[in-house]
């Protein structure tokens, strides 16, 4: 965006799997508005609160799981009408390439992330299903009842969406944190973080691992980039991007509870569109895979 210089900003985080330290964070970029902003106190990882687009989805679909889906159920991508909450009205939910392709599996479904079986699916489940299952795994925010909250219309910050992923990651919910232990200069624990963790490995949770690693593996999967030589490193992950290419998302981990978790949000502070088909994969991806 050389026209934009300054303007267009983003954010990291990077997720410890096994107990949620805060590895590494950039709220912003050090070039704001032509002027250096190296010292800000907006941080947009844990202050800005955004729509999370498609990177919500693996909240849907664990909690499909959990209601008893599984990754080889069909499923219908096909029109589908949703209220449009306290405005009145209904919209007719569009895949993002403007096509139907009738019974597919859910992990074709999730792989490809296709709108309309996402709330087909959140339809059937019941959307207050989804948002228990949401804070279970780690968001915070208020998640509107409507069921165009499956494809990201709730705003969350981008820490809330990585802890999810990690959770996910490594079947343990933790809370996030950037200070581990505080001693005196003798050496006397002053503090130590609560480390209260738990275990939520389930078979539900295996499905969504698998449905993730689908998105990389897959051809025709959003992050399919990540699959080959060139990307050794096995990765499950997901792409998102909100209406109008206004915020581009990506949210991927390695395996386990000694892997890592990686957010990525790219978007103006304004809110203006990014430009056509600045699409999760094409804006996102390429930081989460340097």
């Amino acid at each position: 965006h050389p026209k934009a210089k300054g303007a267009i900003q983003g954010s990291v985080v990077v997720l410890r799997n096994g107990d949620a330290a805060v590895l590494a964070e950039a709220g912003g970029r050090r070039i704001f508005q032509d002027r250096d902003a190296r010292y800000s106190d907006y941080n947009r990882v844990t202050g800005s609160m955004r729509q999370p687009g498609s990177a919500m989805k693996p909240l849907v679909y664990l909690a499909a799981f959990e209601s008893g889906l599984d990754l080889d159920t069909t499923v219908p991508d096909e029109p589908i009408d949703v209220p449009l909450g306290g405005a009145g009205g209904i919209k007719q939910i569009a895949n993002y390439d403007n096509q139907f392709k009738g019974p597919i599996p859910v992990r074709q479904a999730l792989a490809e992330s296709r709108n309309a079986v996402a709330v087909w699916i959140t339809r059937e489940i019941g959307v207050d299903t989804v948002i228990r299952t949401s804070h279970r795994m780690g968001i915070r925010s208020p998640l509107q009842p409507y069921l165009s909250t499956a494809l990201g219309a709730s705003e969350v910050r981008l820490l809330e969406l990585a802890d999810a992923y990690r959770a996910i990651a490594s079947g343990v919910l933790a809370e996030p944190h950037v200070v581990d232990r505080v001693t005196s200069a003798t050496g006397d624990a002053l503090y130590e973080n609560p480390r209260t963790v738990r275990d939520v490995r389930t078979a539900a949770l295996r499905a969504i691992q698998e449905g993730l690693r689908g998105v990389v593996r897959l051809p025709d999967g959003t992050a399919h980039s990540l699959d080959g030589g060139g990307f050794p490193v096995p990765v499950m992950g997901k792409t998102g991007t909100t209406s109008d290419f206004r915020d581009a998302l990506f949210v991927g981990s390695t395996y386990g509870t000694r892997g890592i978790t990686v957010a990525v949000r790219i978007g103006f502070d304004d809110n203006r569109p990014l430009g056509s088909n600045e699409t999760g994969g094409r804006t996102a991806l390429p930081i989460f895979r340097e």
